[in-house]
C-alpha cells in the first residue's frame, strides 16, 4: 500500500490543549484515548470514547491525519486514505 501524500504532508504543531479531549474538557467528560491533528494541533478523543471527537474534528475541517497523543506511541492516521503511517 507504501504511504499516502497527506501522511509525507504532515505537519508536526504543538497540542492546543496538552491536558486532553479540548471538547470533552469543556463538556466534563472523559475519554478513552487521545490524537492529535498534524494540521492545528487540535486534540480530540479516540473513536472509542463517547465523544468521538479527533473523528468529528476530521468531518468539521478536512484535515485529514491524525496522530496518537498517547506517550509511547507514535503512529499516525489519514483519514482520505485509511492508512496508517
Amino acid at each position: 500500500m507504501g504511504i499516502c501524500e497527506h501522511l509525507i504532508a504532515a505537519g508536526d504543531p504543538p497540542a492546543n490543549t496538552p491536558e486532553g479531549c479540548e471538547e470533552c474538557l469543556k463538556e466534563g467528560r472523559r475519554w478513552v484515548h487521545l490524537r492529535r491533528c498534524l494540521n492545528c494541533g487540535h486534540i480530540g478523543c479516540c473513536d472509542s470514547s463517547p465523544g468521538r471527537h479527533a473523528t468529528a474534528h476530521y468531518k468539521e475541517t478536512g484535515h485529514p491525519v491524525m496522530a496518537s497523543y498517547e506517550p509511547g506511541e507514535s503512529w499516525r492516521w489519514c483519514y482520505d486514505d485509511n492508512l496508517m503511517g
